[in-house]
């Protein structure tokens, strides 16, 4: 595997990535990089393609039928799905029309970060494993394109250039992310151009079309499986760029995906959970000691703006004492009693906060826990932040629209220094749509 997979970066060549392209666009982040001739059959390795499955029936004939048309040897690639407790007849369709893709059955719902850890340790003959998502097709050259950087020793973790299903915008062109963690897929919803046609450096290989040599996925640890699923992608990225590692965006392999189509499905609750929970969790074993004392006060200021924004709580004057009603010769104590007897000792708030505040309390209530989960990212640092910072393309982009969130972020930025920090480091264009 080492003679294969070089860990350091081989010679590079002018070859142009997409046919027609003359020249990068501006790059003020100096991300953009250049790919090696083109492997001849000999060179291609042996691929595990790993596939999470929960209720997607629907999806697996389109994906299975693009996969068997690969411009790829078929006795170099294997297909592996990972069915996470299906109920919709997932299994029963696979075994019946797809006998050919290896399969792996839990009883019920591990997560995607769980089930992809299992592929990943039964491939025990794939020198690179592939992770692809359920309601994906890919084009012809994806998986050649996808592997050959790894071969050549350019990086060790590669990512392909995602579009909608119908092809007419892009999903997914890259990774990078704001300070407090929020991840962005460079390009989304954008339309295609030639923004999106060069090979660059990325924070994180989505983990929706991604390549790793398997003995490297399994040396980092593969996705953190107390994840579950969400930014379990954008933590192994960075975990592997601090651990001295490159993910590059190779945009000739192709692909196509209904975007979230498996989540949409499932209580917005607990999509939100994760959501805001696994960002904290990336930053806090991430970042090295003295970024993470400047960003951790603003990150957990942040979020709890966000849960009193989603508490549904409105006007707050049954909290203020100054405007109780007075009470003749009464002291305070008999004051709140009153109030409290008129209101009841609970009032309603939305599941979304409260699945903020479990999201939250997940780090802080296990704050020993995630201190080693931290300490073993950190013992292997080969790489400082500084290098690591101009990946993120927006570190500043501020997620909410309402004006004293906005403030807020200001100002602590401004406090902690983190406005120096990320000084002239957001790419234009990087911010998604909605919050431009």
């Amino acid at each position: 595997m080492s003679a294969l997979f070089g860990r350091k970066g081989g010679r590079l060549s002018s070859k142009k990535p997409v046919k027609g392209a003359s020249r990068p666009p501006a790059d003020p982040l100096e991300l953009a990089v250049q790919l090696g001739e083109a492997l001849v059959q000999k060179e291609l390795p042996r691929c595990s393609i790993i596939i999470l499955n929960l209720n997607g029936r629907h999806h697996l004939r389109p994906c299975f039928e693009t996969l068997k048309n690969l411009d790829y040897p078929r006795d170099r690639f294997e297909v592996v799905l990972v069915d996470n407790g299906s109920s919709d007849g997932s299994v029963e369709e696979l075994k019946r029309d797809h006998s050919w893709v290896r399969l792996l059955e839990n009883e019920r719902n591990l997560g995607f970060s769980v089930g992809c850890n299992q592929g990943a340790e039964a491939a025990t003959d794939a020198e690179v494993l592939v992770f692809i998502n359920n309601d994906m097709r890919v084009d012809k050259g994806f998986l050649r394109e996808l592997v050959s950087p790894l071969v050549r020793g350019e990086c060790q973790s590669t990512t392909g250039k995602m579009f909608s299903w119908d092809g007419k915008l892009i999903n997914s062109a890259g990774g990078g992310m704001n300070f407090y963690g929020i991840g962005i897929q460079r390009g989304l919803d954008a339309k295609p151009g030639s923004d999106y046609d060069w090979p660059r450096k990325t924070l994180f290989a989505c983990g929706g079309a991604m390549a790793m040599a398997r003995d490297l996925y399994l040396e980092l640890g593969g996705f953190d499986s107390e994840f579950f699923a969400y930014y379990e992608d954008v933590d192994l990225g960075w975990r592997s760029w601090v651990q001295g590692h490159e993910a590059w965006y190779v945009p000739a392999a192709v692909c196509y995906h209904h975007h979230s189509s498996t989540s949409r499905r499932l209580p917005v609750e607990m999509i939100r959970l994760l959501q805001v929970r696994n960002p904290q969790l990336a930053c806090f074993k991430n970042y090295d000691d003295q970024n993470l004392r400047r960003i951790l006060p603003a990150m957990l200021a942040l979020a709890l703006r966000r849960t009193l924004l989603q508490s549904g709580l409105g006007d707050d004057r049954g909290f203020r004492i100054e405007d109780a009603e007075q009470v003749a010769g009464g002291p305070v104590r008999r004051l709140l009693e009153k109030a409290r007897g008129q209101r009841g000792d609970t009032i309603p708030i939305k599941r979304a906060a409260a699945a903020d505040l479990i999201g939250i309390n997940d780090l802080l209530g296990r704050f020993d826990h995630w201190t080693e989960r931290r300490a073993e990212v950190q013992e292997k640092r080969k790489r400082e932040d500084a290098e690591i910072f101009r990946l993120f393309l927006a570190p500043k982009w501020c997620i909410e629209e309402e004006p004293g969130y906005r403030e807020l972020q200001s100002g602590l930025t401004s406090l902690l220094g983190l406005d120096k920090l990320f000084q002239d480091l957001t790419e234009p264009g990087s911010v998604p749509p909605r919050s431009r």
